[in-house]
Formats: structure tokens, C-alpha cells, sequence
């Protein structure tokens, strides 16, 4: 991948990021938190953070926000350098998973609080809370305080609160994460419909793979401090750039450098999706036409609802999991079974972080 690519820098246009991180490093006492991050997110994106715990996204958002200070690097806002800058000097707004609402103020006292510590006239200020949360569809509940509100309604609150003092940017550290399956599923929806129709450039946290998928129009996958690989969901799932991305977006087969030097006779490892193999009942291994087949031994079946997760002990390894379709039910007397599983070989993804000798 290129450098621009890896930058999320934007290849052939003049228009001024949203927000520009360049060589940005933050550093704890001995810990490095985040290491030499350059990236560029456009106007008006949905640009989701993803990572595990500890991997570095949630402190280059408070980087943004200016929560920290960075130890080294730069922040600009629509070209201004605002590295320095106190949270209140720069034109962004958080919304936090804990909502953080006043439990004694009603929903418009909540929304206009932000506009009542900028000065912002009363009358003006409870008309602009009042329709902020009409645009978040809670514009019948302006007298009601939190605790009547259920838990994806108080997200709302939230985000009108946000949302009311019109930021060029609007930071998310994991807001869905309280929320239950059903109810996130569906805030997700309204976020992007909701981001869409205003325009504003939205930063959203995560570790729900999930979640950025759903919304995002680019994701940045974080691992330890250092951006893995920034594409679109498509480009993520489909193409990752490396073991860890593979691994931690979706599920893949991992074939390292004695599988690959086994089956194809060269250096290196590839990823393959399990929905892109094929399992084959009383197969045999070899290879022919662009697709490769391997002999296995059916080790367990799980299913998952809208398929069965088969896993499959190839002969000489690895062990990779395979999906069939849902009407495959797990049958114990399937286990232990001899098959063969096969793929086309440009389903295959090579991956450059891979070792350049075949393992010992």
C-alpha cells in the first residue's frame, strides 16, 4: 500500500481536510500510547476508529478534542493548527457513552446548556434546543428529564446536545456501547441517516467491527498505537493488508509460510475468508484451473443462525473454519469426517507483512 493510502490522505483533491493528524505521538510516562499517526479525514465523512482496548484510537480522539495534549506532531481543523488549543478554543463536540445528561434539567434545558454557556439568549437558545431534538425525533418529549427516557433515547439527547452548537466536527467515543443488540443495531441506522442529512463530519470510536462496517465510509484499524490499514469497509473486509486486520475485522483462515510453501512451493502467507471456501464431501486434495483443494478432517460444527460454522483439520494444517449454508445443521456424527475444502486461488489474499522464508 502506498504511503498516501496509508495516510488517508486524499489523492487528487485541493480541499482542506476536516481533520489532518501528521507524525501525531502521545506519550505516558514510559508508554507510548499512540505512535506517528498521519491521516487525513475529509469534509462531511463518517470515519470510524477501530481497534481493540489499549490499541490507541480512543486517545487520538481525545487528541482531537484536545482532552491531551500531544507530545509530539500536529492537529489542524480545516487547516488551522490547533495542537495546543484548550478544548473550548476548538470548533468540535463529544458525545461520550455515558451520555453525561443532568438528571434535574428537562431534554431542552440539557440540549441548550452549550448554547447557554456561550451566551447565547435564552429565548434563542431554547428554540434552537427545541429543534435539535425534533431532528433527532424527541422534539414531543422537550419538558421530560433523562430518567424518563429510555436508554437509545438519552443517546439522542445526547447527540442533539452535540449537535445544537453546530460543530465543524462531531466526535463519538463508542456511544452505542450501552445500548442492547436490538437497540444498537438500530442507532446505527439513524446515525449514518442522521450524519447524512447534516452534513457534518462525524469521528466514531470503536472496538464493534460491526458498527464500522455499518456506517463508516472509511475506516482507520488501530493496533498498538499505529494505524494498520485506512480503507472503506469493502477494501477492509475484502483486501486487509495484514495478519492483524485480517484477523480482527471478520474471520479469516490464516495460511503461514510452511502451509504456503507446502501448497504452492513460494514464500509468504495468505488470508481467505470462511464464506469463500467450499467444503466438498469425499474430495480430494490438488489443484487445477485457478482452485486449490485440500484433504481435512471435520472437527466441530457450530451453528450460527444464519449458517453453520464447519471447522476443518486440513491435512498438514492449518485448521480453518468454513461456512455452509444454514440448512447444514450440526450433526455429531459429521465429526470426524473425511473432506476436502477448497478455494479459488484469487479469493486468496496475500499478505505483505508476511514472513519472507518459508517456517522451518
Amino acid at each position: 500500500m502506498s504511503q498516501t493510502a496509508l495516510s488517508g490522505a486524499p489523492a487528487s483533491t485541493t480541499e482542506v481536510p476536516a481533520i489532518r493528524l501528521r507524525n501525531l505521538t502521545k506519550t505516558f510516562g514510559e508508554t507510548t500510547a499512540v505512535h506517528g499517526v498521519d491521516l487525513d479525514i475529509r469534509q462531511g465523512e463518517f470515519f470510524s476508529m477501530l481497534g481493540p482496548s489499549g490499541s490507541g484510537k480512543t486517545t487520538v480522539l481525545r487528541l482531537i478534542a484536545g482532552f491531551e495534549l500531544p507530545t509530539s506532531g500536529t492537529i489542524e481543523l480545516e487547516g488551522a493548527d490547533v495542537s495546543g488549543k484548550a478544548p473550548f478554543e476548538r470548533d468540535v463536540n463529544t458525545v461520550f457513552q455515558d451520555y453525561a445528561l443532568f438528571p434535574h434539567m428537562s431534554l431542552v434545558d440539557n440540549v441548550a446548556y452549550g448554547l447557554r454557556v456561550r451566551g447565547v439568549h435564552k429565548r434563542e437558545r431554547r428554540q434552537r434546543a427545541a429543534e435539535a431534538l425534533a431532528r433527532v425525533q424527541l422534539g414531543k418529549f422537550v419538558g421530560r428529564r433523562p430518567s424518563q427516557l429510555s436508554g437509545g433515547q438519552r443517546q439522542r439527547v445526547a447527540l442533539a446536545r452535540a449537535l445544537v452548537v453546530e460543530p465543524k466536527v462531531l466526535l463519538l467515543d463508542e456511544p452505542l456501547g450501552a445500548l442492547d443488540l436490538k437497540l444498537r443495531q438500530q442507532m446505527q441506522i439513524e446515525l449514518k441517516e442522521l450524519q447524512r442529512s447534516l452534513g457534518i463530519t462525524f469521528i466514531f470510536v470503536t472496538h464493534d467491527q460491526e458498527e464500522a462496517l455499518t456506517m463508516s465510509d472509511r475506516i482507520g484499524v488501530f493496533n498498538n498505537g499505529r494505524l494498520a490499514q485506512i480503507g472503506t469497509a469493502h477494501e477492509i473486509y475484502q483486501r486487509p493488508t495484514g495478519a492483524f486486520v485480517a484477523n480482527f475485522v471478520g474471520t479469516s483462515n490464516i495460511f503461514d509460510a510452511a502451509a504456503v510453501h507446502r501448497l504452492y512451493g513460494r514464500a509468504g502467507q495468505f488470508a481467505i475468508r470462511p464464506e469463500r471456501l467450499t467444503l466438498l464431501w469425499g474430495g480430494e486434495g490438488g489443484r487445477a484451473d485457478g482452485v486449490t483443494s485440500v484433504g481435512g478432517r471435520i472437527t466441530s460444527l457450530v451453528y450460527v443462525g444464519h449458517a453453520t460454522q464447519v471447522h476443518v483439520a486440513l491435512d498438514g494444517g492449518p485448521a480453518v473454519v468454513v461456512l455452509a449454508g444454514a440448512e447444514m445443521l450440526p450433526d455429531e456424527a459429521l465429526v470426524g469426517r473425511e473432506v476436502a475444502v477448497s478455494w479459488a486461488e484469487r479469493d486468496a489474499v496475500w499478505l505483505p507483512d508476511a514472513p519472507t522464508v518459508p517456517a522451518a
